[in-house]
């Protein structure tokens, strides 16, 4: 029974949101970094090595059935082994480009969180330094009309007693 107690809190408090919202965003990033290697990275990549300007058509086909003009998709089609280089670079060249965004982001928060610490050690350092209860002082002398009716009390009470 703990174990759906678990979940159900697991999924109450939140976190299914923020796991989503993450699913979604990465998605979203994914596409992005896909985009970059497509049409900007993998044509300058291409217009480097001697062929065509699209890196991810650089193949071998790994039968004699197959024909100098042949596409990678047709060559699957006629289920003829390919050894597609291409498309790995260009997958590998997607991982490493996400993860240098990955590393960056993170070193980014690394050093924002240090800068943040860091302030608030300054901020508690200088709450430690002042003085947590203030000094006490005298109190201000009681101003004349004060001091003669104080006189005229006591004189009264000495007075009443004798």
């Amino acid at each position: 029974m703990s174990f759906f107690k678990d979940f159900r809190e697991f999924a109450v408090k939140g976190n299914m949101v923020d796991l989503a919202v993450g699913v979604i965003i990465g998605g979203a990033f994914g596409n992005v970094v896909n985009s970059i290697v497509t049409d900007l990275v993998m044509p300058i990549v291409g217009r480097l090595t001697p062929g065509s300007t699209d890196f991810s058509k650089h193949f071998w086909a790994l039968s004699d059935k197959a024909q100098p003009g042949d596409t990678i998709a047709k060559l699957k089609a006629d289920s003829i082994p390919v050894f597609a280089y291409g498309n790995f670079l260009t997958v590998t060249l997607n991982f490493l480009i996400v993860a240098l965004c990955v590393f960056l982001l993170v070193k980014f928060i690394n050093i924002a969180r240090r800068a943040f610490e860091a302030e608030m050690l300054v901020l508690a350092n200088q709450k430690a330094e002042e003085p947590s209860t203030p000094a006490p002082t005298e109190a201000p002398a009681p101003a004349p009309d004060i001091v003669l009716l104080t006189e005229i009390r006591d004189l009264l009470k000495q007075q009443a007693k004798g």
